[in-house]
């Protein structure tokens, strides 16, 4: 059940970006509080993309296996986790 935890996190990943972007429009943050948000708002997203990349390989992956749908692992090592 991998893939329902994954769904799970962009699911909360998304709703926290949904507050933030929220939080951010009421004016009432500071310019320091502000700044922060945001980042943590392009990390989010960025983790989202991520995430629907990965997704939609796998979907992919399933359709081109010569027409038959298979399902084929691939390497997630790659994934950007945001240290950066």
């Amino acid at each position: 059940m991998p893939a329902k935890k994954k769904s799970l996190d962009l699911e909360a990943s998304l709703s926290e970006l949904e507050a933030i972007v929220a939080q951010m429009e009421t004016g009432e943050l500071t310019l320091e509080q502000s700044l922060a948000a945001f980042e943590q708002g392009i990390k989010l997203t960025r983790d989202c993309q991520t995430r629907l990349q990965q997704a939609e390989q796998q979907v992919q992956m399933l359709i081109e296996q010569n027409g038959e749908p298979t399902l084929t692992g691939f390497d997630t090592s790659t994934q950007d986790d945001g240290a950066s």
